[in-house]
């Protein structure tokens, strides 16, 4: 009705006032869509309890993809199929950012970078090293609930990071001498990052090598910028519900 409105006001048919009106506002906000999720945010959700307290199952995410410019996982579809970094900057230590995973370049993971080109990353009881000094924690009060660390765990250990760069986080610490709370000490690659994720029992990271290991630069897709939605699951007892507390907040 409306394109038949400015049709007869300019004196058209109905196939010039499709043309004229009608395709100019489908495909231009599409183009519009296409281009900002191209190149500048593109959204994630988060399916996983590997980041809390950070991100929650169920938020929905921006990812910044201009803030280390662009691969050839930067572009939907697999339309590149250049090698490297357009316009690329490295991240920074404490960043939270979205990768594709090497053995599997279909699957995108969110975990934190902890570690750099040439930096030697360790877990001694708990405690995160790199290049062999204890990263400063501090001890917060504990996270209640069976969302982070899975049925029959009421509660579990929160601290508080802090990188040798300032970057500042929260993870969380479910059982005190856990899998992967010792390891040898993992050299990073040139070219390649080191990443962990929050929930430090509760994630499999660059720690797993036959699953994650090291990432490389080239792989990452973009920062972790802000929540825009978020929903919590339902249950027998509850339905799922909006977190609307959590919608436009920053990703530390």
């Amino acid at each position: 009705m409306t394109l038949l409105m400015l049709g007869r006001v300019e004196g058209f048919d109905f196939f010039r006032s499709f043309v004229t009106y009608g395709i100019s506002a489908l495909c231009l906000p599409a183009v519009l869509a296409l281009l900002i999720r191209t190149f500048l945010f593109q959204p994630f959700s988060v399916p996983s309890a590997s980041n809390i307290p950070t991100l929650l199952p169920g938020d929905y995410v921006f990812a910044n993809k201009f803030a280390y410019g662009y691969s050839r996982f930067s572009l939907p579809f697999a339309l590149a199929s250049f090698s490297g970094r357009v316009f690329g900057s490295e991240p920074a230590l404490g960043d939270m950012v979205v990768f594709r995973l090497p053995k599997d370049e279909s699957t995108d993971y969110v975990k934190r970078v902890v570690g750099l080109p040439r930096d030697r990353i360790q877990m001694k009881e708990g405690e995160l090293l790199i290049n062999g000094v204890a990263v400063q924690r501090e001890r917060l009060r504990d996270v209640i609930g069976d969302d982070a660390c899975g049925p029959g765990k009421a509660s579990a250990k929160r601290w508080r990071e802090t990188l040798p760069n300032g970057a500042s986080y929260d993870t969380l610490d479910c059982i005190d001498i856990g899998y992967y709370d010792n390891t040898t000490v993992y050299t990073v690659p040139a070219g390649h990052l080191f990443m962990l994720g929050d929930n430090r029992d509760n994630s499999t990271d660059s720690r797993v090598m036959s699953a994650v290991g090291y990432i490389p630069i080239e792989n990452v897709v973009g920062r972790v910028g802000m929540i825009f939605f978020s929903m919590a699951a339902g249950t027998r007892e509850q339905p799922s519900s909006i977190r609307y507390e959590r919608i436009g907040t920053i990703v530390r």
